[in-house]
């Protein structure tokens, strides 16, 4: 007797389209790391949605607000970066506003090589850890296609920052690190609770644990694990960064 269930699976089966992917990521996020995991890894779709809305930023902060004040809200908002600013002569600290805003705009400007890079360093770390952490059998490609549409809530963030932009935000309060209020940080004064603490609370954002819960499925999909590990993994690693970062700003902010 023949076991049918035992035969590969792979490019050749028709699956769902990147836009059905782009869907379902957000109805029935199963069904696009299923689709993953039966060979359609093609992301391109998600990449290019994550590049066009980070350009459209750019240019709102840019025409609306402008890189260089954008530069001094982060400066002011870190007491010890103000402090060494304020002990700079004023062409000292000029050249230092000017380098700081070239850099700012190439980070933006380099938005696509910035996503890819971030992709496979994260793609990598979870294929590791769910490959040799709980037995899991997911491939690289598969991953890096789980971590480009799971970060598709990132887009609703990134919409609302837009519209708070060209809804009137004060330029001289806009804060380009965290410029939506979808976390408990957007409700606090980061001079008033200290960078420590503001950092922990940025770091409790709905879109991020959306994102993680969304990581967690598809890694177990792909992986052939037990989802518990998938969450386990996704909000492990999550945790410890969250956790050097809030030390790192409460030693260096």
């Amino acid at each position: 007797m023949s076991d049918t269930s035992v035969q590969p699976v792979g490019e050749s089966t028709p699956g769902l389209s990147q836009l059905e992917r782009v869907t379902s990521t957000f109805t029935a996020p199963s069904k696009t790391f299923t689709d993953i995991k039966n060979g359609h890894k093609a992301w391109w779709l998600p990449f290019l949605i994550y590049v066009v809305l980070g350009y459209v930023f750019f240019f709102a902060a840019n025409s609306k607000i402008g890189m260089r004040q954008i530069m001094e809200n982060q400066i002011h908002l870190s007491p010890k970066a103000e402090e060494q600013m304020q002990a700079l002569t004023p062409e000292q600290r000029e050249g230092r506003m000017k380098i700081s805003t070239y850099v700012t705009e190439g980070i933006f400007l380099a938005t696509p090589v910035f996503l890819i890079v971030m992709g496979l360093i994260i793609s990598g770390v979870m294929l590791g850890t769910i490959n040799f952490g709980f037995g899991g059998r997911a491939k690289f490609g598969s991953m890096l296609s789980v971590w480009m549409y799971a970060m598709l809530p990132s887009i609703f963030k990134t919409l609302l920052g837009i519209v708070v932009i060209y809804a009137g935000a004060a330029p001289e309060s806009f804060n380009i690190k965290n410029f939506a209020p979808t976390n408990v940080g957007a409700f606090l004064n980061p001079l008033e609770v200290g960078p420590a603490i503001y950092s922990l609370a940025t770091s409790i954002d709905i879109v991020t644990i959306w994102t993680l819960v969304l990581v967690g499925i598809g890694t177990a999909t792909v992986a052939g694990v037990k989802r518990s590990s998938g969450y386990i993994a996704a909000f492990g690693w999550w945790i410890l960064v969250v956790l050097i970062g809030t030390g790192w700003n409460a030693a260096f902010s």
